[in-house]
């Protein structure tokens, strides 16, 4: 077994997910192996052989496509990660994560994880600021998910306010964190 931390990324379908290809280069520069899991949305944004050369491993899109080993992928990518990180987290995804939907192999293997779970958001203000988004957001904190909070500025949609992915550094502290804090509950 490899003594470097297992990171799970998960990207899903927003154009904040170019950024998530520089976030690989920021985990692997601290030795880390990162797994990615991509929503079929975000392969729309960013292609599988982006992250998979980055990362340097066999990207995970498709729930049914046939694995080399019995184990299915969703329970395998759960089990071997320390920490799942989904940067670009929709209000989607997040609605997913907040009800305990599990329709593709992201939200699925989300689900199934018990690594500490980080949740980097990436939307349009107003999606942001809608009272499902919030009630999502407070019930995945109430859960214990570590949610970075959005940024403020210019938003792809030609809006200016809260709703950006934050920044990478900010996204990978929160990651460090998680990492510290399943070291100790071990």
């Amino acid at each position: 077994m490899s003594s470097r931390r297992q990171i799970l990324l998960g990207v899903t379908g927003s154009i904040a997910a170019y950024r998530a290809a520089e976030l690989v280069r920021l985990m692997k520069a601290r030795d880390w192996d990162v797994r990615v899991v991509m929503t079929a949305a975000a392969t729309r944004f960013v292609g599988e052989l982006t992250f998979r050369t980055l990362s340097q491993n066999p990207v995970a899109v498709d729930m049914f496509t046939e694995s080399v080993e019995w184990k299915p992928e969703h329970i395998a990518l759960a089990d071997a990660a320390e920490v799942m990180v989904i940067a670009p987290c929709t209000a989607n995804a997040m609605a997913k994560l907040a009800h305990g939907l599990a329709d593709d192999l992201l939200s699925c293997t989300a689900l199934a994880t018990r690594a500490p779970l980080v949740v980097a958001p990436a939307m349009n203000e107003k999606m942001w600021d809608h009272p499902a988004t919030q009630n999502n957001a407070a019930v995945l904190r109430e859960r214990g998910v570590g949610i970075v909070e959005v940024g403020t500025g210019d938003l792809a949609c030609g809006y200016q306010g809260r709703g950006r992915l934050a920044s990478l550094e900010d996204i990978v502290a929160a990651v460090e964190s998680a990492l510290e804090r399943g070291a100790s509950e071990r």
